[in-house]
């Protein structure tokens, strides 16, 4: 048995530039926060799993005081937890209203992988009510029920922490070897590899820079049929993607795990 285990956020569609970063800004607004992530600097933000945990990042005592925060570790993390909550409605509203497009293969391949009887799962650190409206978006809400999803704070540490992936190994009942996962970034990268997970990379705009050293083999999309074919950036594995990538692909990478 393989289980196709993907990431969320820049996997099953481009959401950081085109979703997250707007909704952080619009929930800092809407609680009149002296701040504004650009681009570049919410690419920095990154780095740091988890949203709510990007957020308390802004709490350095200069910033603090001039938001007129509460000093006390209660005080701040009521705060934080009410920002994240009004973001992550401006996010999924934003999902629901088709404003974040599945990238290129998810739905082909999420098929594929169900009919060939392949388990299918996310493991995100993102807010659940944030995944689920994703995933029902890229794959439709039908197939999205065949998913067990695993988000937000289910697990004490977020990525790079293996956490996620060796509970959604758990949920599975399945051994490392038997799954691959299909992520976007350095940090979830090194998440899958430290829960002994073969990982394929997908890169996006943010991430296209990152060190992706033990990846099987890193595209910059999954590709479709009939598209512009996809560019493999680094292959280490068996697998020979064409000008999209198949389930073939993802099979040989299970395999030769599955030989060692």
């Amino acid at each position: 048995m393989t289980a196709l285990v993907f990431d969320c956020d820049g996997v099953l569609a481009d959401t950081e530039r085109f979703g997250h970063l707007p909704a952080f800004n619009q929930a800092f607004a809407e609680f009149g926060l002296p701040v504004r992530w650009d681009e570049e600097e919410y690419g920095r933000r990154l780095a740091i799993g988890g949203g709510k945990e990007r957020m308390k990042s802004l709490l350095t005592p200069e910033f603090v005081a001039e938001a007129g925060l509460p000093t006390d570790a209660a005080g701040q993390a009521e705060a934080v937890a009410a920002w994240h909550r009004r973001k992550t409605e401006l996010y999924t509203a934003m999902v629901e209203a088709g404003k974040l497009p599945a990238r290129p293969g998810i739905a082909r391949i999420v098929e594929e992988a169900y009919a060939a009887g392949w388990p299918l799962a996310v493991a995100s650190t993102s807010a659940e009510p944030s995944v689920r409206a994703v995933l029902e978006h890229a794959v439709g809400p039908d197939r999205a029920r065949d998913f067990t999803v695993l988000a937000g704070d289910v697990v004490p540490h977020k990525k790079p922490a293996p956490d996620i992936y060796l509970l959604t190994l758990e949920r599975l009942g399945l051994a490392p070897h038997e799954a691959v996962v299909v992520e976007d970034s350095h940090n979830g990268l090194e998440a899958a590899k430290a829960a002994g997970i073969a990982c394929v990379v997908t890169v996006n705009g943010y991430t296209a820079d990152e060190d992706f050293t033990g990846a099987a083999f890193v595209v910059d999309s999954l590709g479709e049929p009939g598209a512009e074919p996809v560019t493999v950036l680094a292959n280490h594995s068996p697998a020979r993607p064409g000008a999209y990538v198949t389930l073939a692909d993802l099979a040989a990478v299970f395999g030769e795990r599955d030989a060692r």
